[in-house]
């Protein structure tokens, strides 16, 4: 497959316009009256959880990755913030700045960390000094990958770029057809084994790191419709992996396992939702658009519980974690629930804006970041 350094100026504005495009769809369906959200039960507190610290970012407006590398944690705010944080005490390690409003961020591999601002400018730190800045030919929305001394970042035109980590130097693109529209979301970017796995609609996709040459690809949804909205595929981060196997979920399509070993599809069910996937050995766990919270099996796919107490509730994507399942909500609460049936086991209030990223775990601390820019981590008692 030839590669290409950079996409013609007719495709970045096809791309740029469908962005805008997915915005304005989503600000008109924010106009429309939505079901109210389930009233929630007393708090059942049968585990105990404690607010150990709080930290700050400033307003997250951006689909915000917070990423852990051991006990620390890298977060950035919509300001251009960019910090390091110890995720046992909430004190930071190091704080800098983008120079602009941020778009997508942040990764890191516990040194180098990279964020893409605004202005399609990949910016990446050394323990917090910044050592580069690159130009991408379109706007991203999913955390920057680094691994292996490279940053590797997919963009909104369906193009994967890799950039040395220490240069800033681009070492290639791989550059997908596009379609009309995609998503103003994080996408799917990881590593197995040395295959770099990234989304490209709704496929996952194996590449080889080292030049970005296409090893497999793994259809997860196919497009179906009439029109361009409801052909929108897209997969959607964050992932779930055991082992070679990872789960992810398709827009508003299915959620499907794949073999990253083999680049086969294990199985694919429908699922409506849009937010991404996570789980453990033996459940894959996701929160529908809906607000029911299912967990499929993950050696078959099929449903093992489905819980609506949670219903209209606007839920991030969940995050398996002890014996229970963190998700968070658009009124600022953590609800953990039960891994084997889906049952309150606690919940957790933060500052009352809504969880602007799917919650972590660092470490034995949970993490939780909202909207207005609270950092909040919570440990067990």
């Amino acid at each position: 497959m030839t590669l290409k350094p950079f996409m013609s100026k007719t495709r970045a504005a096809r791309a740029m316009a469908a962005i805008v495009l997915i915005a304005s769809l989503a600000a008109c369906s924010s106009s429309v009256v939505k079901p109210k959200p389930v009233e929630l039960a007393p708090n059942a507190a049968l585990i105990g959880v404690r607010q150990a610290w709080t930290a700050r970012i400033g307003e997250v407006s951006f689909p915000l990755t917070v990423n852990v590398s051991g006990g620390n944690i890298v977060v950035a705010g919509s300001d251009g913030t960019v910090a390091a944080l110890d995720a046992r005490t909430g004190r930071d390690i190091w704080r800098a700045n983008a120079g602009g409003p941020i778009a997508a961020g942040a990764g890191s591999d516990g040194r180098l960390a990279a964020v893409v601002t605004r202005a399609n400018e990949v910016v990446t730190f050394d323990a917090g000094r910044e050592l580069w800045r690159q130009k991408l030919p379109a706007q991203a929305y999913t955390a920057p990958f680094v691994a292996g001394g490279r940053v590797f970042v997919l963009t909104a035109d369906r193009g994967v770029s890799a950039f040395d980590g220490q240069t800033g130097r681009r070492l290639w693109t791989q550059q997908r057809p596009g379609e009309p529209l995609v998503l103003r979301q994080a996408g799917v970017m990881l590593a197995v084994g040395d295959t770099l796995l990234v989304g490209l609609s709704g496929r996952l996709v194996g590449l080889n790191p080292l030049n970005g040459s296409v090893r497999w690809e793994a259809p997860i949804a196919s497009p179906r419709g009439t029109n361009d909205v409801e052909r929108l595929v897209d997969l959607v981060g964050s992932v779930s992996r055991v082992d070679d196997v990872v789960c992810a979920r398709a827009f508003q399509a299915s959620v499907g396992c794949v073999n990253a070993a083999r680049g086969l599809v294990l199985w694919s069910r429908p699922a409506n939702g849009a937010e991404g996937v996570q789980g453990d050995d033996r459940f894959v766990f996701g929160t529908e658009s809906d607000g029911k919270v299912v967990a499929w099996r993950r050696n078959d796919g099929e449903r093992a519980w489905t819980s609506d107490r949670l219903q209209y509730r606007s839920l991030t994507a969940p995050l398996a974690v002890g014996r229970s399942v963190a998700i968070g909500d658009n009124t600022g609460l953590v609800h953990l629930l039960s891994r084997e049936d889906g049952s309150p086991l606690t919940r957790l209030s933060t500052d009352g804006s809504p969880i602007a990223a799917s919650p972590v775990l660092a470490g034995d601390t949970l993490v939780v970041v909202t909207h207005n820019g609270g950092i909040y981590g919570f440990q067990p008692e």
